[in-house]
């Protein structure tokens, strides 16, 4: 259960906040294109600094969490994070290199050249359910790419909150990187301020918010938000391979994932062996749930609440809820449970579930599921099971989707060299790896003309001469 924690005060953090700002700014102006070996020397001191406080991040994660396993939050936030951190800086030289791009004949011999320059100060906002990777992935780019950057954690992970800003604040000047924590009042400021490029992760309604508010200032934005992510089991697939990999998906930090499949077609006929592979792949990996230290807890009482509200929604409404594990509300737990026979009236069906919940609905051919797909907004990611090419690559072509993992999921973004971000509801923009860097750069393009050349002849005065060469350049 949740200990105690005092929470951040909002005025301290909100004067903290603009003293930071200006401080960066101040800082930016003063060294505006930090070399390759200057990044490289930020990462690798970013690189230390998760090294050295992992085991206290880890804990105050588990601790805002009321329980979280520190083997999770290793697999799922640690190792990414210095993945993604060792990818950039071993390609950072080449992604700053300028690019060259062709000249028109009309306009040779100059040259073309798309140079990736620093933005500048840039702000980010962090989720509660993957605080440690969704700050840290982010900032990577936001090095890699030679700004400076300040983050805002949730007030739902205060602990972690705190945490991280003492660890940084070890091996960063603020000037370079900065933590503020604090409710509501402080994210709503946060986005309001004038970025140079402002990267929000979080539900779509909040995004909605939070790019209104970057209006104000033209702040460009990336938005990480979520939606309901289908997951289609072809029926040529081995049903037992495909309930203990979305089990994983579902099961990891205990649903609370934005990319966890948020409900599953299942070829008609296969539901039963569906249920039956499903409950023995969490007795097997979750024994005696309540207590298992594998298995983690809901991040806070509003949201187990919120997610029993849903199962309770749809018994009412006629669904049957198959709960795979036994587990005591008193934990803070909830065990990963099916729903069956789900409408649309049902809220489960309506909203985006973040939690151990999967609605199973079941299809007779690969277009109904397809249909029902394209039917919903489009989500941050799609999952489809199946060994055929052609089958795959027809679900590809007829789905749109922020990332697709074929025969697994969630691992698509742990992938350093994928973009990841979503489309439409589901959010926009990307970053990781090169297009992270490329979000947070401005790719300034540079014309330089050669000592001699014809642009001569376009000139003023219009006569005779440029008849002539327009009649040429207009055939």
């Amino acid at each position: 259960m949740h200990a105690v924690f005092e929470p951040h005060d909002n005025q301290a953090e909100l004067a903290r906040l603009a003293s930071l700002f200006q401080a960066q700014r101040t800082a930016f102006a003063a060294a505006p294109f930090p070399s390759a070996a200057q990044r490289r020397a930020q990462l690798s001191r970013l690189k230390q600094t998760l090294l050295k406080h992992q085991d206290s991040l880890c804990a105050a994660i588990s601790a805002d969490f009321g329980h979280r396993s520190r083997h999770e939050s290793q697999l799922l936030e640690l190792f990414p994070s210095l993945a993604g951190i060792q990818h950039a800086s071993s390609k950072l030289a080449r992604w700053m290199k300028p690019r060259r791009r062709g000249v028109s004949i009309w306009f040779m011999p100059a040259s073309n050249t798309v140079v990736p320059q620093p933005l500048g100060v840039v702000g980010i906002i962090v989720p509660w359910n993957y605080p440690l990777f969704l700050a840290i992935g982010p900032l990577t780019a936001a090095l890699a790419a030679g700004n400076r950057a300040i983050i805002k954690i949730s007030e739902f992970t205060p602990r972690f909150g705190e945490a991280l800003r003492l660890a940084l604040a070890e091996s960063f000047d603020e000037s370079e990187v900065a933590v503020v924590n604090g409710g509501v009042p402080v994210a709503q400021a946060f986005s309001g301020y004038a970025w140079d490029h402002l990267l929000f992760t979080g539900s779509t309604s909040v995004g909605k918010q939070v790019m209104r508010a970057a209006a104000e200032n033209l702040t460009p934005v990336t938005l990480e938000l979520g939606g309901k992510s289908p997951t289609i089991v072809h029926g040529d697939f081995p049903i037992a391979t495909a309930a203990e990999r979305i089990l994983h998906g579902k099961c990891l930090n205990a649903g609370q994932t934005c990319v966890a499949p948020d409900y599953v077609f299942i070829p008609e006929g296969q539901q039963a062996a569906f249920i039956e592979a499903a409950r023995a792949t969490v007795a097997r990996w979750y024994p005696n749930l309540a207590v298992n230290p594998d298995y983690s807890a809901v991040v806070n009482g509003r949201h187990l609440t919120r997610l029993q509200a849903y199962l309770q929604d749809a018994q009412e409404k006629g669904a049957q809820i198959v709960p795979l594990a036994d587990a005591d509300p008193a934990s803070g737990k909830l065990a990963p449970t099916l729903v069956l026979g789900v409408n649309e009236t049902m809220s489960v069906m309506q909203d985006e579930i973040f939690g151990p919940i999967l609605p199973v609905l079941s299809y007779r051919d690969l277009d109904e599921a397809i249909d029902y797909v394209n039917a919903q907004p489009r989500p941050l990611a799609l999952y489809y099971f199946d060994y055929d090419n052609a089958r795959i690559g027809r679900m590809l072509a007829a789905t749109t989707s922020g990332g697709v993992g074929i025969n697994e999921t969630v691992m698509h973004v742990g992938q350093d060299d994928l973009p990841f971000g979503g489309v439409g509801p589901s959010g926009m923009g990307h970053y990781h790896g090169h297009e992270g860097f490329e979000t947070f750069s401005k790719m300034k393009p540079v014309f330089a003309q050669s000592r001699l050349n014809g642009l001569w002849m376009m000139r003023p005065p219009y006569g005779p001469r440029v008849e002539r060469l327009l009649k040429f350049m207009l055939r």
